[in-house]
């Protein structure tokens, strides 16, 4: 049989300080996400970010939980089980999270179990970044690398402009009024611009201003430019204009530079300086609804954009557990 293993970033166990402060522990040490020195990295967080967010964060966690749990492990578990419908019986689709639980270590392991022949590694990142995607390829390796028997192993590294995918996210923007909006937002996750520089071996990345506008050979694995890459292929579905939308990114941790321009500033300036009353915000970094989507996004930017005067901010939904979006990541694990 074929395994896929579909993973995740993860979600603490618990919408508790104590569990938050595990998970932010695991997910910034991660030599990938806060690439610095060893000890340097391990002061901050252990000394001062983990400590000092877990509070806040946990209390944003309690805002989004269900009773089911985390919507991000909800939604990942639902497609899951509906890619192992689709695929039928010669496959094995399990669920793995890169920090927390389910964790890589026991999703590997039962694929091992069942004797698979090969393992078709699937992160819910569609564009390509050295902390996502690249942190989950180095961990899937190292626990792989334990084994005896190693069986082949595929890994789909980024599919940021996937047709299905594309279209599901316009389909989810058609449920809005687009016309009336001033402005269509397109907001993605940040990296370090440190780390687009590193991940850079054809001298092009921040050399011009719209550098990564365009996707080609010698930007095609850099995070931004696959982010514009997503945006221009939906705006393309929806044939919005130039004028009609931008690309922002969020999150940002830190005082070091970036990706850039970030969400919250823009927002600022449709407000204050460009008199914009309504905003629809996609969010396609992110494959399902979570902290940073439903809460950053949906709460938090949509009262700032409020207070700046501006009078709607509308966020489009993830793609989730669309059925849609099941037959699109089966189809693609297939292939």
């Amino acid at each position: 049989m074929t395994g896929i293993l579909i993973v995740n970033l993860g979600t603490p166990d618990a919408p508790t300080r104590g569990a938050v402060y595990r998970y932010l522990k695991q997910f910034l040490l991660d030599a990938r996400v806060i690439d610095i020195n060893a000890v340097a990295r391990n002061l901050l967080v252990r000394g001062i970010i983990a400590p000092f967010r877990s509070g806040k964060s946990a209390a944003a966690y309690r805002e989004l939980w269900t009773e089911q749990g985390s919507p991000l492990k909800i939604y990942a578990e639902r497609l899951v089980a509906g890619v192992q419908e689709q695929l039928g019986p010669d496959y094995v689709v399990e669920l793995g999270m890169r920090y927390q639980n389910p964790s890589l270590d026991s999703a590997i392991a039962r694929l091992m179990k069942a004797r698979v022949k090969k393992i078709v590694v699937f992160t819910l990142f569609p564009q390509y970044a050295s902390a996502t995607v690249g942190s989950v390829h180095e961990e899937v390796m190292r626990i792989l690398s334990k084994q005896q028997v190693i069986p082949a192993v595929e890994f789909i590294s980024e599919y940021a402009t996937y047709g299905p995918m594309i279209e599901r996210f316009a389909n989810n923007a058609r449920a809005f009024d687009l016309a009336q909006y001033d402005h269509i937002l397109f907001s993605y996750h940040g990296v370090p611009q440190r780390q687009l520089r590193k991940a850079d071996d054809c001298n092009h990345c921040l050399k011009s201003a719209d550098c990564c506008h365009q996707l080609t050979d010698a930007n095609y694995f850099c995070y931004s430019a696959q982010c514009y890459a997503t945006t221009a292929a939906i705006a393309a579905q929806l044939g919005l204009s130039k004028e009609h939308y931008s690309v922002s990114f969020q999150s940002r941790l830190g005082a070091d530079p970036w990706t850039q321009p970030y969400t919250v500033k823009v927002l600022e300036e449709w407000a204050k300086k460009k008199g914009a009353k309504k905003i629809l915000v996609f969010c396609p970094a992110f494959t399902a609804d979570c902290l940073e989507t439903t809460i950053e996004i949906g709460e938090e930017y949509r009262e700032e954009f409020l207070e700046w005067g501006g009078e709607q901010l509308d966020l489009v939904p993830s793609l989730n557990d669309h059925p849609d979006w099941i037959k699109a990541v089966a189809e693609m694990v297939r292939r």
